[in-house]
C-alpha cells in the first residue's frame, strides 16, 4: 500500500470521504460545447473498506460511443495498484447523456483525468457523517413503451413516428424514486450530495452542442443552493424504457434544462429532511453469464413478413399530398357540407340530385386510403429501422462467436442504504423488481454501470415489440438470472 493510501486509512468505524472531478469535455476546434462534462469521484472508507463511486457524463462504460471496452479494466488496475483500492470496489456509472459526438476528450485522457478524480478525492479526505433518503420526481418523464391495443409495444424515438392515437391503450411504469446520499461534514455542513434517478438524458439544448443534460442542471443547481464547495454526483438508475416527457414536443425549443431544474429543486427539498450519522462499509462484486439471444433471425422474419403485408396495401390511391391536404382540411372542418356552402346541399336536395353526396362519398374514401398508406408508411419507417436494428446486435453477437457474456454485478452497502448495479439499460419494471425483492428500506439501481451490454428488458416484452427488446443483445433468460442474483448479493451484504 502507497504512502498516500496508508495516510488516508480511517481508524475502524469511523468514515471517511473525499470528493473531486475533473473535466471530460471534447475540447476539439469545432466542436460546441453548451456546458462541461465530468467526471466525478466519491471515496469512502470506514477503516475496513475502500470504495470509489465514479458517476461520468457519458453515454456508455465501453461498446458504444466515446468510451472504449478496455477503459474500465484500465482504470480499475490504476486505482487498485496507486491508490490501494481494489478495482472490484470501484463503481463507475454513466449518465447515459445524448449530445454531439464525439463528447468526450481523447481514451487516454479519459483514463487519466477520471483516475485523477479519484486520486484528489482521496487526498481531500475528511470525516463526515452520512445518511440516505428519497425524493420524489412524477412530472418530467414518461415510459416511453406505449402500450398498444392489440398487446404489442410501440416506443416513441425520434427515429421513427408515434403510432395512430385510436392505437395506444396506456403507457408503461415508472419509477418517480429519486435515491439520496446524503454526505455531511462533522461539522454538518454538506460535503457531497448522490442521487439516483431513471430517465434518458435526450433532449439536449438549442444549440444542439454538447452538455450534460438534465443530470448537469440538476447538479448545477444542487450545488449552488448549497454551496460549501458541495458535488453533486447523479448515478443513472434503470432509465431504459424511461424518456423526458417533452421528448418528442415539436411546439417548443429542446432544452432539458427545465427538467434539470425541476429534479434538482426535487433533490433539495428531499435533502433538507435526511438526519446524518455513523455508518460502515461493504462490498459484494461477482460475476454472471447471460446467454445471448438466438431469436433475432426469427424476429426478422416476422418483420419482414408484416412489411410485405403493408407494401401490398399501398395499392389504388387516387390522391397525391397536393390533393390530399386540401382535401383532409375542408372535410375535417365540416363533416356535414365539406364541399361547397349548406344551400348547395340543400338545393341538391331539393332538386332531387345525388351529385354532391357522391362526391363526397368519393372524396371521403380517398382521404381514407391515403390516410391508411400514410399509417402503413409510418410502420414501415418503424420495421426498416428495427430490421436494420437487429442485424446490427446479430453481428455483435456472432462476431462475439460466443453463446454467452459475462457481466458484473456489484452491490455497495453504505450503512442502511444499499446500491446495486447492472451493465444494462434495465428498464424501469425490473428496477422496480429489485427494489421490491430487498429488505433495505433504501435500496437504489445503478444501472449503466461497470460495462455495457444494451438494453435489458423484461423476458416477457420479447414477443412485445419495442425498441428496447430490438436493441438488445440478450435472450430473455438474462432477467431471471440477474434478479436471482442482485437479490442474492443484496442479502448478502
Amino acid at each position: 500500500m502507497n504512502n498516500l493510501n496508508a495516510h488516508n486509512s480511517s481508524a475502524y468505524g469511523t468514515l471517511r470521504a473525499g470528493v473531486a472531478k475533473s473535466e471530460i469535455t471534447n475540447c476539439d476546434p469545432g466542436v460546441t460545447v453548451n456546458d462541461p462534462l465530468y467526471a466525478k469521484a466519491l471515496v469512502l472508507d470506514d477503516g475496513k473498506t475502500k470504495i470509489a463511486i465514479i458517476g461520468m457524463d457519458a453515454v456508455a462504460i465501453g461498446m458504444i460511443c466515446d468510451i472504449g471496452d478496455d477503459f474500465l479494466g484500465k482504470l480499475r488496475g490504476r486505482i487498485e495498484k496507486e491508490l490501494g483500492i481494489p478495482g472490484r470496489n470501484v463503481l463507475v456509472n454513466a449518465s447515459h447523456t445524448h449530445t454531439a459526438d464525439p463528447m468526450l476528450c481523447p481514451a487516454a485522457e479519459q483514463i487519466e483525468r477520471t483516475f485523477d478524480a479519484v486520486r484528489r478525492a482521496m487526498q481531500n479526505m475528511t470525516e463526515v457523517k452520512i445518511g440516505a433518503g428519497t425524493g420524489y420526481e412524477n412530472r418530467i418523464m414518461i415510459n416511453r413503451g406505449l402500450r398498444l391495443k392489440n398487446g404489442k409495444h410501440w416506443t416513441m424515438r425520434q427515429a421513427n413516428p408515434c403510432p395512430p392515437d385510436d392505437e395506444v391503450e396506456g403507457l408503461g411504469p415508472v419509477d418517480p424514486e429519486i435515491g439520496i446520499l446524503r454526505i455531511d461534514r462533522m461539522d454538518g455542513t454538506p460535503l457531497a450530495v448522490i442521487y439516483n434517478f431513471a430517465c434518458h438524458p435526450l433532449i439536449g439544448v438549442p444549440s444542439g452542442g454538447v452538455t450534460a443534460n438534465f443530470p448537469g442542471f440538476a447538479s448545477k443547481i444542487i450545488e449552488e443552493t448549497l454551496d460549501n464547495n458541495v458535488m453533486a454526483i447523479f448515478l443513472q438508475g434503470a432509465g431504459g424504457d424511461v424518456n423526458e416527457v417533452l421528448y418528442k414536443d415539436i411546439n417548443r425549443p429542446r432544452t432539458s434544462e427545465p427538467v434539470g431544474i425541476m429534479l434538482g429543486q426535487s433533490v433539495l427539498k428531499a435533502v433538507k429532511n435526511i438526519h446524518t450519522g455513523n455508518a460502515t462499509l461493504s462490498v459484494i462484486s461477482e460475476t454472471v453469464v447471460f446467454p445471448r439471444r438466438t431469436d433475432i433471425p426469427v424476429r426478422i422474419d416476422a418483420l419482414l413478413q408484416e412489411q410485405s403485408s403493408l407494401l401490398e396495401s399501398l395499392r389504388f390511391a387516387s390522391l397525391n399530398l397536393k390533393t390530399f391536404l386540401p382535401l383532409y382540411i375542408k372535410y375535417t372542418l365540416d363533416q356535414t357540407c365539406p364541399s361547397d356552402y349548406s344551400y348547395r346541399y340543400l338545393h341538391a336536395k331539393q332538386t332531387g340530385s345525388s351529385e354532391m353526396l357522391a362526391l363526397d362519398a368519393e372524396n371521403r374514401q380517398n382521404i381514407e386510403k391515403y390516410l391508411q398508406n400514410i399509417h402503413a408508411m409510418e410502420k414501415l419507417t418503424r420495421i426498416q429501422d428495427d430490421i436494420a436494428t437487429l442485424k446490427l446486435h446479430q453481428a455483435i453477437n456472432d462476431q462475439a462467436g460466443e453463446s454467452t457474456i459475462q457481466a458484473e454485478i456489484m452491490g455497495i452497502k453504505i450503512g442502511d442504504c444499499v446500491l446495486i448495479t447492472a451493465p444494462v439499460e434495465t428498464l424501469t419494471e425490473i428496477g422496480l423488481n429489485v427494489k421490491k425483492a430487498s429488505p433495505y428500506k433504501h435500496t437504489f439501481m445503478a444501472a449503466f454501470s461497470n460495462g455495457y451490454m444494451h438494453y435489458g428488458p423484461p423476458a416477457s416484452y420479447y414477443d412485445k415489440g419495442g425498441y428496447e427488446v430490438t436493441e438488445c443483445l440478450l435472450a430473455p433468460e438474462w432477467q431471471g438470472i440477474y434478479e436471482r442474483k442482485a437479490n442474492e448479493i443484496i442479502h448478502k451484504l
